[in-house]
């Protein structure tokens, strides 16, 4: 039977998800296991393996996949590990042989990783927002702040296979404290996680706001708590947005300054806001950004794939193995 599937793995700081893709880029089965219900990684592979497996059924590709391509934080391709990955409840003890594991655990099927970040950037050149550019950066605002940069067609690596890791640049001189032990990263500003942060501080500073009554309690906080709050005239959740935003688009604008592309696509769920975040991030960007040529000016977009980017993409860097 010819092998001509792939399956695309998509790791994130909460959530896994896979998929069946075929020569076009077709996602043909799917499913999603939690990612930060481990601390350990042995049995987060186990779940991750009978989940293949299930999938592999559900699309009626058994003896048809020929290669497994993971998107995870901090993955090497040269190493096929997982190195130091502090978003990843099972990650954050050294380097893992993931790509070991994960091959032993499906009976023998090769597996090629990459940065989960430099997958979806992949993805959307391949299938979405990118297609067609050669100088391409998605920017992602999940857990953390990732990014895959796309030069000339091809993803920048750096020497170790680090390169790309713009949501630890410094945006603000010992500032935040972030996930990787320093402080003032972008990541600490501009990540959902660090927008969750924001507006919790934010309620309890303002005990009149109707976030409360929107997130319940600070439990209950999330990306939108905010954006909602805004939009109901609510000066705190406005305050929260408008410093948020202004974050983000700091980073974009050093995005923009160092690569010069064609595109930025940005991903994540707080993109569901669509022109509500993007609109000012443009003006920001317009207002601040070294280059002022109106002829040749990088577009600013959302991510077009949604979940299927990392999957597409994974699943793709396989096939170019």
């Amino acid at each position: 039977m010819e092998q001509n599937l792939v399956i695309g793995i998509d790791v994130g700081g909460q959530t896994t998800k896979c998929g069946v893709v075929d020569a076009r880029g077709t996602v043909l089965a799917q499913t999603v296991i939690r990612s930060d219900s481990y601390t350990t990684v042995e049995p987060y592979i186990e779940e991750l393996a009978a989940a293949l497996k299930k999938i592999i059924t559900d699309a009626g590709a058994e003896g048809q996949i020929r290669g497994i391509g993971v998107g995870a934080p901090n993955a090497n391709y040269y190493t096929g590990e997982v190195e130091n990955a502090v978003n990843l409840s099972w990650g954050r003890a050294g380097s893992i042989p993931f790509a070991k594991m994960l091959t032993e655990a499906m009976g023998g099927i090769p597996v090629t990783l990459t940065n989960d970040a430099n997958a979806a950037a992949y993805g959307e050149l391949l299938a979405g927002a990118g297609k067609g550019c050669k100088d391409f950066v998605a920017v992602t605002l999940g857990t953390g702040v990732g990014s895959g940069i796309i030069l000339d067609g091809k993803i920048l690596t750096g020497s170790n296979f680090a390169g790309g890791e713009i949501g630890h640049s410094y945006i603000i001189a010992g500032g935040e404290k972030c996930s990787c032990g320093n402080c003032g990263c972008w990541e600490a500003y501009a990540s959902a996680s660090a927008l969750k942060r924001q507006t919790a501080e934010a309620m309890k500073a303002h005990p009149e706001s109707v976030m409360w009554k929107i997130a319940g309690s600070l439990e209950g906080v999330d990306g939108r708590t905010a954006f909602d709050a805004m939009r109901k005239n609510d000066e705190a959740g406005k305050e929260v947005v408008d410093n948020y935003i202004r974050y983000v688009s700091i980073g974009i604008v050093n995005v923009i300054n160092i690569f010069q592309p064609e595109f930025v696509c940005i991903g994540g769920g707080i993109c569901n806001e669509k022109e509500t975040l993007l609109a000012p991030i443009r003006e920001f960007v317009d207002a601040h950004d070294y280059n002022r040529n109106p002829k040749v000016r990088t577009k600013i977009c959302t991510a077009i794939l949604g979940n299927d980017a990392g999957i597409i993409g994974a699943a793709g860097l396989f096939k170019l193995a």
